[in-house]
């Protein structure tokens, strides 16, 4: 079974809070989804309508999905009982969406991680209703997930051995990346690299040795420049203590296969070795892979390799059952 692990939804009871509720700041306009930041991007019936979802798979050759809320509605910078509010209405809504075709569709949670011990609480909730992994975002307007405030949220993953899948989101503004939409193409895979050498750096995986992190987007720049903080813990005085080795994590490290370049994907299976690297598309987002299958088969040629990137590391990974491939 085929399975992408980078796929996002805004299911329908999602969507009717934040347009309902003044704080989340979202309007529709012109089948737009339209945040107070004033990003807005075209509210396909993909996110919302299962059917469409599973249809949408199909066209390129996926029989399913570990779903996730797009992180354009991940309001973090909400009050308390608003964020608490629409991480549990995402995280019910999530489990009715996938409830129709359980073994076809699974789903990743959603946490107010700007209240960490609420965020810990919540997940713990959502893997009881049936979350495979949850997924975060890069920062919480500005503070790091680095910061021990954060040392909850991963204890609580940690010990419940649930994969944490990170997103970037909402990234910190940069002159030099606009106005060519490289807030998203260069800015994504920065924030990425920022947030995992950051848990690297500052001893996260070394005090939680059963954590388990995927990298969105191939990684970011990770697996292509590790060796560069490599180096510079050698030189550096701000590094001392990092230990020196920034690959020795790579156990505890998985990556989607999002990278849009067949010999990038190449290199990333090589570095990142086979059993690390995951299906995704990011649909159905307009930067989603149009031919995601195909990219794995161009750039494996050994077939088991290519059984475990397009499904069997997920099935692993989320700990979900073998099932049969749909038919009719």
């Amino acid at each position: 079974m085929i399975l992408d692990i980078h796929n996002h939804v805004i299911p329908r009871a999602v969507l009717d809070l934040v347009l309902s509720e003044h704080e989340y700041g979202v309007s529709v306009e012109n089948d737009r989804l339209i945040h107070a930041d004033g990003f807005a991007f075209a509210l396909t019936p993909a996110f919302t309508d299962v059917d469409t979802k599973l249809a949408e798979l199909e066209r390129v050759g996926i029989s399913g999905a570990v779903v996730s809320i797009s992180p354009t509605v991940f309001h973090y910078g909400v009050s308390l009982a608003a964020a608490v509010r629409v991480a549990e209405v995402t995280n019910e809504a999530l489990a009715d969406y996938c409830a129709p075709v359980p073994e076809r569709l699974s789903w990743m949670a959603h946490v107010p991680l700007g209240y960490p011990q609420r965020a810990a609480d919540v997940l713990r909730g959502a893997v009881l209703e049936g979350a495979v992994a949850v997924e975060v975002g890069t920062h919480v307007a500005g503070r790091r997930l680095d910061e021990p405030e954060f040392a909850v949220f991963w204890d609580a993953a940690a010990d419940l051995a649930l994969p944490v899948f990170i997103h970037p989101h909402d990234n910190e503004a940069h002159a030099g990346l606009t106005p060519y939409y490289l807030q998203n193409v260069i800015g994504h895979l920065l924030e990425t690299t920022l947030t995992v050498e950051r848990l690297i750096c500052s001893g996260v995986f070394d005090e939680r040795p059963t954590l388990q992190v995927i990298l969105a987007h191939g990684g970011g720049y990770y697996p292509y420049q590790a060796g560069r903080l490599r180096h510079a813990i050698t030189q550096r005085a701000e590094l001392a203590g990092v230990p020196p080795e920034p690959w020795g994590y790579r156990a505890q490290l998985f990556v989607d296969t999002i990278t849009h370049d067949v010999q990038a994907l190449q290199f990333l299976v090589k570095k990142m070795g086979v059993e690390h690297v995951l299906l995704g598309t990011d649909q159905p987002f307009d930067m989603a892979t149009p031919e995601p299958c195909s990219a794995v088969e161009e750039a494996i040629p050994d077939a088991v390799g290519r059984e475990r990137i397009l499904g069997g590391n997920a099935r692993s990974l989320f700990q979900l059952a073998r099932a049969s491939e749909p038919t009719g």
